[in-house]
């Protein structure tokens, strides 16, 4: 050791004309400095990501709390507030970190892009998110909402639409490395297990694609995630789903994914299930500590879960006999054809705003016009195969589609003059209607109540149902109201059954003695002659002298 050290500081000493030592500090500095730089990049979080697209605002954030459901915090983390989901506008962004097993390391860090409308004017935001370092360090996620099964296969190809048109616009760089991505997807091994992104079949051995496997590849990977399977009691109940519909839109999804290479999961927040781990697995995030094990389930209709390169013609055509696997796979094929791009000449004529704008109003999923039938289309086998209940519905409101985006407002003076034109025309038919009645002789007609008897004029035109009406209406309301009811000498007295039994005491009277008869009338005449007789007498004999 003794002699190395002065062989060292011989080498610092004989250094060559022109050159000076190095000082110690300086030395220490830059092993510090190296030491640094080796532990930060050692350290550094492998980051992947995650692009959600499709449904509601509420419905992302209840998935990305089932994404992140059984992985526990860390005793230090468990104060820090969970980081917030930005996704009310637009492209919404947010990011979990992928915990180990033990809960003390950080695997990776997540970051999670959030998109729920599939128009094409979007494209221009997600296309910065794929560059050739990211495209193999991202999954695409399509998130369909079991709240409206009978539109899944409508999103799902508007969304692998809008997909297919991003990577159409990326440059050739970008798409060599989708190309390449998609090559080592295919060659993942299938087996009865999906680990970490490899399945656990022998190494070097490779399975030769089947029928209808990555016929139309994206580019990215794919998973469809169908969120919400709690609500498949209201679909039994509410709208009479059967086994039959159940294993259709499964067999449906099952036969156009294929084609995509793409992997299928049911979720819900209330059950347990393996998305956490497909996800982390469709990433390449694997813990040292623990193997995670993706195992297929088709059986349970609410724990479905297909990995990637798992599926094939023959286990679809298992679920369900009758189902025509064939057609549904080339008929898919058409319905995602992108329309043909306009030339040059057209494009550079065309003002670009108005381009824009009419391209939103026809994408815009409130204002998108229902798709003509092309021949060999697959999708209204789907739609009247699985039709939704809330369609044919009578409304008073024209249909969302029909409505118009934007409206011409007219001038001041143009809504004036339509207002006086509007208000002289109610002028003149009230005129004639109120002249047409004077014209004709009014006929006194009586209508009794429940409660008392009044008489009102009532016009020739109003009928006898008319009357039977206000006398209903007038008892639903007495009924309504009930009893009126005041206050005599600290007795509560109704005042319905005091004037009934004033009515009846009245009518006992005429009974007894009509009046205008001349027995009644000489009767109340005695009677009244006594009354008065009697005062004078009691006056008289007050104000006499004794």
């Amino acid at each position: 050791m003794y002699s190395a050290g002065l062989k060292g500081r011989g080498r610092l000493s004989t250094t060559g004309p022109g050159h000076r030592p190095q000082s110690k500090g300086n030395q220490e500095k830059n092993l510090w400095s190296s030491l640094l730089d080796s532990v930060a990049s050692g350290k550094k979080l492998p980051e992947k990501n995650l692009l959600v697209l499709g449904g509601n605002p509420e419905l992302q954030r209840e998935f990305l709390e089932t994404l992140e459901s059984d992985t526990a915090r860390r005793p230090q983390d468990r104060r820090r507030k969970k980081p917030p989901i930005a996704n009310d506008c637009a492209l919404g962004y947010t990011y979990q970190d992928v915990l180990d097993a033990d809960q003390d390391d950080i695997l990776a860090r997540l970051s999670i892009y959030l998109l729920s409308e599939s128009s094409t004017v979007y494209s221009a935001l997600v296309k910065p998110l794929l560059t050739p370092k990211t495209i193999s360090e991202t999954l695409v996620v399509i998130l369909l909402d079991w709240a409206d099964p009978w539109s899944w296969a409508r999103q799902v190809r508007d969304w692998v639409k809008f997909l297919k048109g991003v990577i159409v616009a990326m440059d050739d760089e970008c798409k060599v490395a989708a190309e390449d991505t998609m090559q080592q997807w295919q060659q993942r091994k299938r087996g009865a297990a999906y680990e970490g992104g490899t399945a656990t079949s022998d190494a070097g051995v490779h399975i030769p694609l089947g029928q209808g496997e990555w016929d139309e590849p994206l580019g990215l990977p794919l998973c469809v995630a169908c969120h919400g399977t709690e609500k498949i009691e209201t679909l039994e109940r509410d709208h009479g789903w059967r086994e039959e519909e159940f294993d259709f839109s499964l067999q449906y999804l099952r036969t156009v994914l294929l084609k995509h290479g793409s992997s299928l999961i049911y979720t819900s927040l209330s059950v347990p299930n393996s998305l956490p781990t497909l996800i982390h697995s469709s990433l390449g995030i694997q813990s040292l500590l623990m193997r995670q094990t993706v195992k297929h389930n088709v059986i349970d209709r609410d724990k479905i879960l297909v990995p990637p390169n798992w599926d094939s013609w023959g286990k679809i055509r298992v679920l369900r006999e009758g189902f025509d696997v064939e057609s549904i796979s080339n008929g898919w094929s058409i319905d995602i054809q992108l329309p043909a791009r306009p030339s040059p000449i057209q494009a550079s004529s065309t003002d670009s705003s108005a381009v824009s704008t009419s391209e939103t109003r026809s994408t815009h999923p409130f204002n998108r016009p229902p798709s003509p039938n092309v021949p060999g289309s697959v999708l209204p086998t789907y739609e009247q195969t699985i039709p939704n209940p809330y369609k044919d519905r009578p409304s008073t409101f024209p249909p969302i589609g029909e409505v118009p985006l934007e409206t011409t407002v007219p001038s001041m003076q143009e809504f004036l003059k339509s207002a006086q034109e509007e208000m002289m025309r109610l002028a003149e038919a009230e005129e004639k209607a109120s002249s047409s009645v004077a014209l004709q002789p009014q006929q006194p007609s009586t209508t009794t109540t429940s409660t008392t008897e009044f008489s009102t004029p009532t016009r020739p035109s109003s009928s006898s149902a008319t009357v039977h009406t206000a006398t209903a209406e007038g008892s639903k309301v007495n009924e309504h109201i009930g009893p009126v009811q005041f206050n005599m000498g600290g007795i509560q007295v109704d005042a319905d059954e005091m004037v009934k039994h004033l009515k009846e005491k009245g009518d006992k009277e005429k009974k007894s003695y009509g009046p205008g008869t001349p027995e009644g009338t000489k009767k109340q005449d005695e009677e009244l002659a006594q009354f008065f007789t009697g005062l004078l007498e009691k006056g008289r004999g007050r104000g006499s002298p004794r």
